[in-house]
This record gives C-alpha cells, sequence and structure tokens, in this order.
C-alpha cells in the first residue's frame, strides 16, 4: 500500500463516482420523470397512458422458456446473429396473462 500513486488513488475516486453515478441512473431518471408529469398535471406513474408495462415480460406479452431465470447464454448469442438453427421458445407470460400491461392503479381511481 506504500507504492500507490496519486493518480491511481484519483483513476480509483473517478471509476467509484462513475460507478455510483450508473447504478443510480435509473433513480434519477424515474424523479425527473415523475417531477415532470406532475407539473404537468399528469399521473405520476403512467404519464396518462392509463397502463403499465408488465415488470415479468416488460410489455411483450411472452418471456423465454427454460434456462436461469429465463436466460440462456449460448443461444442468446447465436439468436443475437441470426442463427435459423438456435430458435428460443417463447411462451405466454402468466403474470399479465399475455397482454403485457395492466391498468394504472392512480388512474383507475379516477
Amino acid at each position: 500500500m506504500d507504492n500507490i500513486t496519486a493518480s491511481e488513488v484519483a483513476g480509483l475516486g473517478v471509476g467509484a463516482l462513475l460507478l455510483s453515478a450508473t447504478l443510480a441512473a435509473t433513480k434519477v431518471d424515474a424523479f425527473f420523470s415523475s417531477s415532470q408529469r406532475s407539473s404537468l398535471e399528469m399521473c405520476k406513474r403512467c404519464g396518462n397512458l392509463r397502463r403499465l408495462a408488465c415488470s415479468n415480460c416488460k410489455g411483450t406479452g411472452s418471456i423465454r422458456e427454460g434456462g436461469i431465470l429465463g436466460i440462456k447464454p449460448v443461444e442468446g448469442f447465436f439468436e443475437t446473429f441470426g442463427d435459423s438453427e438456435s430458435k428460443v421458445k417463447q411462451i405466454a407470460c402468466v403474470k399479465c396473462q399475455a397482454k403485457g400491461y395492466f391498468s394504472c392503479p392512480n388512474c383507475s381511481q379516477l
């Protein structure tokens, strides 16, 4: 620990700052979008769309079958290159009943 230079400490500090900013970016974005919606007198959760995307299928209505948490890294890798032999089976999302969305709880109370 005696041989650490000032530039290494600065690099570590900048790296830690960038990592924390990356991890906090989604929360900061959600805060700003919520405040903008409230200033425009819109629903804070959905922005007057009256529906929210399903958190399980991300609004698509289907999920991948099998694998750890539905992820098959080898098949997903070949799928990005358009390999026709590697087909991942899609099944209907049970949480949203294959609709991909739910009604907004804030707007449905109106």
